[in-house]
This record gives C-alpha cells, sequence and structure tokens, in this order.
C-alpha cells in the first residue's frame, strides 16, 4: 500500500459493520484525507451557523438562541441542543453513510472558514455560496443547490421600491450580514445605500419590519421562510433572485479523496430520492415551523 490505507482496512480496524462502504471497498484512502480521521474518529464534525433558514436552526425547545453554544458542544447550561433543517439533515444523512456519528459544530461565520482550516472540523455544510475568494482557502463540492440573492422591504416604501436597483439611494438603509453573498450584492449593486451590517440574519429581517432599516438583501430561500414563519405584516418580498449562486460543501484545500467521495454521495443522494425528499421537507412543507428557529 506504499504509505497508503485501504478504506477496507481502515474499517476493519475501526470495527465498523462488514458490507461495501459508499465509496467501495477496492478504492484507497490517503491516511492524510479528512475522511481517514473521520472514520478513526468515528465522528464527522461539520461547522455550521444555526440561524440560516431553513438550513440550519436550533430546536425551540432548546431554551436557546443562535451564538450562544460553544463549537462542538450540543450541551449548554445542562440543556440538551436539538439542531435541524435541511443542511442538517443533509450531513446526518452523510455521516450515516460513513458509519459514523454526527457531530455539530456550530460556528460564528465570521470564523467559520478559520474553523475548518485550523481543523476544528471535518466539513463546512452551512449554504456556503461558491465564490472565487473562497476557493482560495477551501475546496467545494458539486453544487447541491441554486440560490440567489432577494430583498425584504419595508411596507412603507412600497410606493418607491420595486426592484433592487431603486434602493441604490443614499436615503435607504440597507442591511445584510458581513462575510455572505448578500453583503457583496449590496456592496456591488447598491453602492450608494447607507449600508447596516447585522451579525444574525434574523434580527436584520425583524428590523425591517420595525422600521429600523428599509431593506435587507439576503438569499431567497432565507427570505421566503420568513416571510412564511412570520407573516408579511410590515413587510413586501421583492422574491426574483437578482444574483445566481451555486451553494456547495466546504473542505480543507487538496484533499481528492474527500472530495471525490462528496461528490459521489451527491450524485446517489440525487439518484434514489433522498434529496428530493428533504427538500420536501423543509422547504415545501410548514410542518416543522413551530419546532426550529
Amino acid at each position: 500500500m506504499s504509505g497508503r490505507l485501504t478504506i477496507a482496512l481502515v474499517a476493519l480496524l475501526l470495527g465498523l459493520a462488514p458490507g461495501p462502504p459508499a465509496w467501495g471497498q477496492d478504492k484507497e484512502l490517503s491516511p492524510d484525507s479528512t475522511l481517514a480521521g473521520v472514520l478513526e474518529r468515528g465522528k464527522l464534525r461539520v461547522c455550521f451557523e444555526a440561524g440560516y433558514l431553513p438550513f440550519e436552526m436550533v430546536g425551540t425547545r432548546s431554551g436557546l438562541r443562535q451564538q450562544t453554544l460553544r463549537p462542538a458542544d450540543e450541551r449548554k447550561g445542562g440543556q440538551n441542543v436539538k439542531f435541524g433543517g435541511f443542511d442538517i439533515d443533509l450531513a446526518r444523512e452523510m455521516a450515516r453513510e460513513l458509519g459514523v456519528d454526527f457531530w455539530p459544530v456550530n460556528t460564528r461565520w465570521t470564523s467559520i472558514i478559520p474553523s475548518l482550516t485550523l481543523g476544528r472540523c471535518d466539513i463546512i455544510i452551512s449554504g456556503m455560496s461558491v465564490t472565487e475568494a473562497r476557493r482560495r482557502q477551501v475546496d467545494f463540492s458539486e453544487p447541491y443547490m441554486q440560490v440567489g440573492q432577494t430583498v425584504l422591504i419595508n411596507q412603507a416604501l412600497a410606493e418607491e421600491v420595486a426592484a433592487y436597483s431603486d434602493l441604490n439611494d443614499p436615503k435607504y438603509k440597507v442591511s445584510s450580514k458581513p462575510g455572505t453573498t448578500g453583503e457583496a450584492a449590496v456592496k456591488a449593486f447598491m453602492p450608494k445605500a447607507d449600508y447596516v451590517p447585522f451579525d444574525s440574519e434574523l434580527a436584520a429581517a425583524a428590523a425591517v419590519a420595525d422600521g429600523e432599516v428599509d431593506a435587507f438583501v439576503y438569499d431567497r430561500p432565507f427570505n421566503a421562510t420568513f416571510v412564511a414563519m412570520h407573516g408579511a405584516e410590515g413587510l413586501i418580498f421583492l422574491d426574483e433572485p437578482f444574483t445566481d449562486e451555486a451553494i456547495a460543501f466546504a473542505i480543507r484545500k487538496n484533499d481528492p479523496d474527500f472530495l471525490n467521495w462528496l461528490n459521489g454521495f451527491l450524485r446517489d443522494l440525487r439518484a434514489d430520492g433522498r434529496y428530493d425528499k428533504l427538500r420536501g421537507k423543509w422547504f415545501d412543507s410548514a410542518d416543522w415551523f413551530d419546532l426550529y428557529r
């Protein structure tokens, strides 16, 4: 094997159940690959930031809000923390196929890539859009969804703001979240607006309804879900995306074994219907609205 471990040998050493793993037992796995570490630990450590509807959220019964959790810690103040969402279910499916435990690493967005590169987690599954700036820091899998930027505006502006371009004026306060493609869109398409950053998507969207800011620019899935969960009172949703963005899994650079496995996992997930089932659960149903925030 000359410095490389076969998957079958790794599985045997770890006492994993017999039967062909998702990647096939005839493949070799570099000991430097993240996959080797995942199998050795028996955990898939997933970085995300709770609060991005409907991708990653905190259960309402947890008694906690986002940003109150320590990374890689599912307990705080003696309470169990339940995470849910489309990305969380993808991560659980991924861990299940690997035969390991899902280990959540709730992380502030501004430090999520450093957390990955420093080895505090194995993968980012957090609705991360693929950008050239991020490609210089991480490698991306094949996309698992397309999203685009949309706008929530305060209802008082109904007669004067009909499109995102109308917000390109110093008289308007436009919000988004630092380090996101929403922020990049504000700066690129509305450079004259008074930009007001918010650390939380939920706080920014609520600030529009309250009249604290005039508009919020963010991914369509979040804005659509926010309106569906909280109602459109005080809000107008300009729901036609004005950008087109791919979101994907992010991993440390130069790990072809992990990247190939992830792309194969995505193809299998789509082919056997699991992807459509999960998408329907989180995007086409309101059954979970009272369970997560």
